[in-house]
């Protein structure tokens, strides 16, 4: 099975305890409008009959990443079930992510969801949402900043703490020399992956920045790091789209080192599955997305703050081989 880190080992204690004492406390009418709930939801229908709240969601995704696809389907689903109407938009930089939160405040909009990888052009913004009266939640990006930006909690990832898990895995496999491959200058969630996973690594790590945005480029300069260090023998991608890639530029340089990842979808799922790959990363953005939409509701509608003043996480999670069958269903309908 997949090795969960401590603190979602933590998270999913707290979460078991709180639905078991919930089902144990339900009367027999209680338990039949759970289960009308539950079909309802299930169905794509709203399960409560709450106010028809406005919540959007801007992050700092560029076109085409498959990862806020499935952080999408998570919080499409959970606002379908809290009759929430959800606006995503999106821009890679980050003072057109800063706009587009300055659009959703003038829409007057109910709740915000915003990522933080580039912290310093959110602050002043996130602070007018929350001048206006909207809640904000930070995900995915950006926990050590976001309770000093006033946000209710952050849902994500701590990415040191992921950085961390993956040193230790790569202890655990015997990697003497890794390299870290950046793909977005300035996120801050990335460097913290790859000094997280100098931390714990007892061997050699060294960074390498490609262009994200031009995949050619990003083969071509793990290729060139591989011809020219033979030392090498472990890769490590900061998201699930870059894998193959370093698959196909270990393959040209000839080299025989692993290729490990951050993040998952179906294409690193089958890559576990057939060797190609050593191990992923999972920080479950469908969790993501579906939290960060419960969390707004529950707060809109009870004053309900999760987490105790500290980010809940939703990863690290180690996946391997093992587990790649059990979860390539998942992958498949968009959910992990």
């Amino acid at each position: 099975m997949a090795r969960v880190r401590t603190g979602v080992r933590a998270f999913s204690a707290v979460l078991a305890a709180v639905l078991g004492a919930t089902l144990a406390g339900c009367s027999s009418t209680g338990g039949k409008r759970a289960e009308e709930r539950a079909a309802k939801a299930a169905q794509g229908r709203a399960a409560v009959d709450t106010p028809r709240w406005t919540f959007a969601m801007v992050t700092h995704s560029g076109d085409g990443d498959t990862f806020w696809d499935i952080v999408q389907n998570g919080a499409k689903q959970a606002a379908a079930k809290d009759n929430i109407k959800f606006l995503y938009s999106h821009n890679k930089e980050a003072n057109q992510q800063a706009q587009l939160v300055q659009a959703a405040i003038d829409q007057k909009v109910d709740g915000l969801i915003v990522t933080l990888a580039k912290p310093d052009a959110l602050k002043a913004v996130v602070a007018k949402a929350e001048k206006a009266g909207i809640p904000v939640i930070t995900v995915n990006s950006g926990s050590e900043e976001s309770k000093r930006f006033g946000a209710l909690t952050h849902i994500g990832q701590d990415e040191t703490i992921a950085g961390e898990a993956v040193g230790e895995e790569l202890n655990e496999r015997g990697k003497k020399k890794a390299v870290c491959v950046l793909h977005e200058q300035g996120n801050v969630g990335h460097e913290q992956r790859c000094a997280g996973t100098k931390k714990t690594f007892k061997g050699d790590l060294e960074n390498l920045y490609v262009d994200g945005t031009n995949m050619p480029d990003v083969q071509a300069s793990i290729e060139a790091k591989l011809q020219s260090d033979k030392d090498v023998d472990a890769v490590v991608t900061l998201g699930a789209p870059f894998a193959p890639t370093a698959v196909k530029a270990a393959e040209q340089a000839g080299s025989k080192a692993e290729v490990d990842t951050f993040d998952l979808n179906a294409k690193v799922a089958r890559s576990l599955s057939d060797g190609s790959l050593g191990f992923a990363v999972d920080q479950q953005p469908y969790l993501q997305g579906y939290e960060a939409v419960d969390v707004l509701w529950l707060y809109k509608y009870n004053a309900d703050v999760l987490g105790g003043g500290k980010p809940v996480l939703t990863g690290p999670q180690i996946i391997t081989k093992d587990d790649s069958a059990d979860l390539e269903k998942y992958t498949k309908r968009g959910t992990r």
